[in-house]
């Protein structure tokens, strides 16, 4: 890609096009649950599931978002590097409470100084249009970024882990969010239990329809105290986790079938090495791997978008 001097759109770059510089995502976590765990839709959570994996030391929710929020604004300003941030609600489902709540909240990470932006993980089937119309208007001011779990396109596979939403829901919430003021983005895992090479890059051609502008990618990862970990340990051969090199190879594959307009954010996901049971990839970092998948991406002359096929939604 001629923007990027990568061959696919990666997230770095299209941060610096829009705010001129670096902007470092702080991560939150305001308490909230999910209608899986709680009893709305279902109990236990996804079975992947354990956010311990991605929050920080400081991302604690006896806390307040602006006590968040300035302890990881102090945080990364030791390395010098930022000037602007953007408040990051991710752990569990962060638009499942009343709108005058989530409003209250929203405004607070916004009146942090340096704040410049929101940037919201949440569910499709947690979203209402009060909630969708309010972003809307706050990203006449401010960047706004909407982020769904859609964790696969294949229904059979979100039944399974219990996700207690359809894929069909997936996407009458994005038509909700289309044309509003603020990006979407999607997430989704490659290699979800009984799902085969061809369901997964059918995941590729199936988010090409949605009207996202990033796309987060990672690996499954067996961690601990999470239900699938437990039939992990029970039915070890029911899971084709990939190797390091197996993952490098289909992620060239996988991104050559993605629109070549959606921003890929993420590659792939680092559990801690005290949750993490399986696969263990060494030593490798992120940067490591990402390094891999554009050293692989030349060799196969390939890139973002080679095989994407237009297709109706």
């Amino acid at each position: 890609m001629k923007i990027t001097g990568k061959r696919y759109l990666d997230y770095s770059s299209f941060i610096k096009l829009n705010f001129g510089e670096r902007v470092q995502k702080i991560s939150l976590d305001i308490g909230f649950s999910c209608p899986n765990r709680d009893g709305s839709k279902g109990f236990g959570g996804c079975t992947y599931c354990n956010n311990n994996t991605f929050n920080p030391d400081y991302c604690e929710p006896q806390k307040s978002v602006k006590q968040q929020l300035e302890q990881g604004i102090e945080f990364f300003s030791r390395k010098g590097k930022n000037n602007k941030y953007l408040a990051y609600f991710q752990a569990y489902t962060n638009t499942y409470s009343d709108f005058e709540s989530l409003k209250k909240l929203y405004d607070e990470a916004l009146s942090v100084p340096k704040v410049v932006g929101l940037v919201i993980g949440t569910r499709p089937d947690c979203i209402s249009e009060e909630i969708i119309n309010y972003l809307d208007e706050l990203s006449k001011n401010y960047f706004i970024s909407l982020e769904f779990g859609v964790e696969s396109t294949n229904e059979k596979t979100l039944l399974e882990v219990n996700r207690c939403h359809t894929f069909e829901d997936t996407k009458a919430t994005y038509k909700l969010c289309k044309n509003k003021g603020f990006h979407l983005g999607a997430h989704i895992i490659l290699g979800l239990p009984g799902e085969t090479k061809q369901d997964l890059l059918q995941h590729a051609f199936e988010l090409s329809k949605l009207p996202i502008a990033t796309l987060k990618l990672h690996h499954l990862q067996i961690v601990k105290n999470s239900v699938m970990a437990v039939e992990y340990n029970r039915n070890p051969e029911k899971f084709k986790l990939f190797t390091a090199q197996e993952y490098i190879d289909f992620i060239t594959e996988f991104i050559s079938i993605i629109r070549p307009d959606i921003i890929i954010e993420r590659f792939i996901s680092e559990a801690p090495p005290n949750l993490l049971i399986a696969p263990k990839w060494g030593r490798l970092k992120n940067f490591e791997i990402v390094a891999k998948i554009d050293k692989k991406l030349i060799e196969k002359n390939t890139w973002q978008g080679k095989k994407y096929v237009n297709q109706p939604c």
